[in-house]
């Protein structure tokens, strides 16, 4: 039986590398893997070769190259990287670049996935003081970039599932989001959220997810879907943490204003997201429904899951 073949745009990195390992590990299923990198002689994308996957050559800024990466795919699985350029206009370009190559015109993908995410303006005008605007157009640049780029999928006919994707547990190893020293000494995790429930995934849990939604097929096309591997409080994390490293780890709610203040490289954008994420917790939540989450992927995992296998791999000040 012929395979239908699946592009993934970035098959090396965190959502994608998930999704082209579920369909690697799905030898008998319908789909195979054509693995989508910049750098084919990676040592990620040599990994996913050598376990059957067509390793293809191209770049988000070529949008020729796009073409040639999905030519005869079926599906195409496209996402983008704000944190390596931080910014939205190369974001919402490379956007476009894949919606013009899945097109009927050019590659004719039958089935589009694009991890995107809400357009906070539509909750927060740029005229709102609550929060900051940033970069004079946005208020959550790296939400609402991708929220713009919707248009150029719906716009071109590309049948696409619009996958609304939630903070990941793996932040805690290498974005700064796991325990730090606070004033006194003691660890806690610093999050502005107050007291409500924080949507968050394994990376590794989207590609699954995007896995079941290629399945679906047709049911998915034209819908926007949220996934999530539990909504917790940040004293719910912090408990977690403590139980997984063997520390006391407390919950540090620090105010939006406060945290868009901490200086590191994207600060105030952060610091806007989870504005965004505990004043409209409602909505925000309500869009990545656990349960469908776990339809799509059985195996998804929860924190306590997720940290009995990678605990150690989180960072821990002196």
């Amino acid at each position: 039986m012929d395979k239908k073949l699946i592009a993934v745009v970035g098959a090396t990195g965190g959502q994608g590398g998930g999704l082209a390992r579920a369909i690697l590990n799905d030898p008998t299923g319908e789909f195979a893997l054509r693995a989508i990198t910049r750098n084919p002689d990676s040592a990620n994308a040599k990994a996913l070769a050598a376990q059957g996957a067509e390793v293809v050559k191209a770049d988000l800024d070529d949008v020729e190259s796009l073409k040639a990466a999905f030519a005869g795919a079926y599906g195409a699985y496209c996402v983008t990287n704000f944190w390596e350029h931080f910014s939205p206009e190369k974001e919402a370009a490379q956007a476009k670049n894949m919606a013009e190559a899945a097109t009927a015109k050019a590659a004719g993908v039958q089935h589009a996935i694009w991890s995107t995410f809400e357009d906070t303006r539509d909750y927060v005008p740029l005229d709102d003081d609550r929060m900051p605007t940033l970069m004079e157009r946005y208020k959550v640049p790296h939400f609402d970039a991708k929220a713009e780029a919707n248009h150029y999928f719906t716009d071109l006919g590309v049948p696409t599932t619009f996958l609304l994707t939630s903070g990941y547990w793996d932040n805690m190893i290498g974005f700064g989001w796991g325990p730090q020293k606070g004033p006194d000494g003691q660890l806690v995790v610093v999050f502005p959220m107050d007291d409500v429930k924080l949507p968050m995934i394994w990376v590794e849990d989207i590609g699954k997810c995007a896995y079941g939604i290629f399945k679906r097929g047709a049911e998915y096309i034209g819908k926007t879907v949220g996934v999530a591997g539990e909504h917790l409080t940040g004293t719910e994390i912090a408990e977690a943490l403590s139980e997984a490293l063997g520390k006391p780890i407390s919950y540090n709610a620090v105010t939006p204003a406060v945290y868009r203040g901490f200086g590191f490289p994207g600060a105030e954008d952060i610091g806007n997201m989870f504005q965004f994420k505990r004043d409209f917790t409602e909505a925000y939540t309500a869009h990545r429904n656990l349960e469908e989450s776990r339809t799509l992927n059985p195996e998804l995992k929860t924190l306590r899951e997720w940290l009995s296998e990678n605990a150690a791999r989180i960072p821990i000040p002196e």
